[in-house]
């Protein structure tokens, strides 16, 4: 397994995602942004962090732009969480999808979000040829999430 991780900066930490972030708890969302909790792995306290899901042939999706980050891990851990998006709460479970399968949803989500994420991704884009999606797969997890609520 890959651990490619990229933190982020100051101004990622301690503006964009507090405005995403309040913004999404008042029932706004910004291009499909939710308030992801997950309980952590050691902890068992819940964690948040604002997640864009993908909606993609039926099926929601949430990648991890910046890699094995923290809430990958806890996501592992636990099996599920909650979306939310002002007062509702949306609880789910969530399978880890395969390298191989993950080529559609990662260009799918690079269509709809390269302006804020495709920094993350080393060049590659929602036009490049299949076998560069692969290559990049392993440092991008990708979590097929079902609602339970």
């Amino acid at each position: 397994m890959s651990t490619h991780v990229r933190k982020p900066g100051w101004f990622t930490v301690n503006v964009f995602n507090r405005l995403v972030t309040w913004l999404t708890r008042r029932g706004i969302s910004v291009w499909g942004s939710r308030v992801l909790a997950v309980r952590g792995r050691k902890s068992g306290q819940w964690r948040t962090t604002p997640v864009n899901l993908l909606t993609l042939d039926g099926r929601h999706y949430l990648v991890a732009p910046r890699g094995h980050v923290q809430w990958t891990r806890n996501m592992r851990a636990a099996g599920g969480g909650e979306l939310h998006l002002g007062r509702r709460v949306d609880p789910f479970t969530a399978a880890e999808v395969a390298d191989d399968d993950k080529t559609p949803i990662l260009r799918a989500y690079l269509k709809r979000w390269k302006a804020e994420v495709g920094v993350f991704f080393n060049g590659v884009g929602p036009d490049s040829p299949d076998d560069q999606l692969r290559r990049i797969a392993p440092d991008h997890p990708v979590f097929e999430i079902t609602l339970t609520g």
